[in-house]
């Protein structure tokens, strides 16, 4: 990808060889960028071409991993390069002052809405809330824009960006560095992770079968500790081997440099059904991981919540009736996305089917509880996402902005509010 080879690191031995793809340092500090209006994903290759998703799989406490067009996403580049960049780098040459108080020629105002990585269905109700009209009868011109060299996160944190798509696990480990966001609409609420080999690969039945094989990762603490807890509670020893990513899990467990790695059910499970190739895998829940790791939704600063909460809650109530209508039109949804994303290079099919996949196994909610108003849609799981900030504090899978361990995990209430739902 970048033509820097990737580095296998095995645990027993402390020693590094070289295993093609990216390097080491490459997996720490490149992620791939995007500037405004022109994001990019990797089209299909025979329907299966991987790309990066800005999350655990990608960063070191991020959550995604490569797909056709990119969801799990995260990115391609490590949290910690975006971390120690917190409060210096702009996106893409731009200055550190988001526009939330300009207005174009019809009056209205204009927003900037940064990806966390590339286009997907973890977006879409932002790009149904575009083409429906939604924010322009609040009063919103957004433009949605293509994720920052230093991430998401950061731009939001320097005003580079109002509004990004996170999660709960990244804005707990951007304010332990000391950024000051807030999460204030969830739109996943369960984990979609899982933890995979090849179908192929007879010798892995379970979780405790990952002992003494190959991790294909990102270089993440947080992941490294959900491996160690599966094998454990499956009732292995918890040690593994590790190769950095170089382009594709998908292409790092077929040619055979690691046995196993992490992908979402939503996107690249979805990916493996329709195209191939096949996967056996395993998720958090059933192996000792508590909590709610993917609390995917929309992030704002501190700064904007304070200064203009008027613009955070036109934004997020239209927002939050995009993802509404993409949850109970979710054909209609992914025809919006490939349609308002052709860069990207969707395939409509593969999009119909990871919203079928969405809405069948109710990532998003119970869709009766939210017809019956028992439960709103957006809301914060501040229980699920601090269950899991605590099991990666006993982990250690924590440091601060020297790299120091640290042992208290964030707050879920601290780092998010529901106050803009209603």
């Amino acid at each position: 990808m970048c033509g820097k080879p990737a580095m296998f690191h095995s645990l027993s031995t402390g020693t590094i060889r070289n295993v093609g793809g990216i390097g080491r340092a490459g997996a720490l500090a490149l992620r791939i960028v995007f500037c405004p209006n022109s994001a990019r994903s990797t089209s299909l290759e025979n329907g299966r071409e991987d790309r990066f998703k800005g999350n655990r799989f990608m960063s070191i406490f991020s959550r995604h991993d490569a797909t056709a067009h990119t969801h799990i996403a995260g990115k391609i580049i490590a949290l910690f390069s975006a971390i120690a960049m917190l409060f210096s780098v702009t996106a893409c040459g731009q200055s550190n002052d988001s526009a939330t108080s300009a207005t174009d020629g019809s009056g209205l105002t204009k927003v900037t809405f940064m990806l966390s990585w590339a286009p997907d269905t973890n977006h879409i109700g932002v790009y149904v809330a575009k083409n429906k009209g939604y924010f322009k009868k609040a009063g919103l011109d957004v433009n949605i824009v293509a994720v920052a060299q230093a991430g998401a996160e950061q731009a939001v944190n320097n005003g580079v960006a109002d509004f990004a798509l996170s999660n709960l696990t990244n804005v707990g480990t951007y304010a332990i560095k000391g950024a000051t966001i807030k999460q204030v609409l969830q739109v996943q609420q369960k984990p979609s992770a899982i933890w995979c080999s090849l179908a192929s690969n007879k010798d892995i039945k379970s979780p405790k079968d990952f002992d003494g094989k190959t991790f294909a990762t990102f270089g993440s603490n947080e992941s490294d500790a959900v491996i160690r807890r599966m094998i454990q509670t499956d009732g292995g020893k918890g040690t593994f081997d590790k190769v950095t990513v170089g382009t594709s899990t998908f292409q790092t467990l077929s040619s055979k440099k690691a046995d196993f790695g992490g992908f979402y059910a939503t996107w690249e499970g979805v990916q493996a059904d329709m195209y191939g190739p096949k996967l056996n895998c395993f998720t958090e829940p059933d192996y000792g991981v508590p909590g709610n790791a993917d609390t995917i939704g929309v992030i704002t600063s501190d700064k904007t919540i304070s200064s203009n909460p008027g613009l955070v809650k036109k934004f997020v109530q239209a927002t939050k009736k995009g993802y509404e209508y993409a949850y109970s039109h979710p054909d209609d949804a992914a025809a919006i996305l490939v349609k308002e994303a052709p860069d990207a290079n969707l395939k409509l099919d593969f999009v119909k089917k990871s919203m079928k996949t969405i809405v069948d196994d109710q990532y998003w909610g119970d869709p009766a509880k939210i017809k019956d108003g028992s439960f709103t849609f957006g809301t914060n799981d501040t229980a699920g996402a601090q269950k899991y900030f605590d099991f990666l504090a006993e982990e250690n899978a924590y440091t601060d902005s020297h790299d120091k361990v640290i042992h208290t995990a964030p707050v879920a209430k601290d780092i998010s509010t529901d106050e803009f739902l209603k």
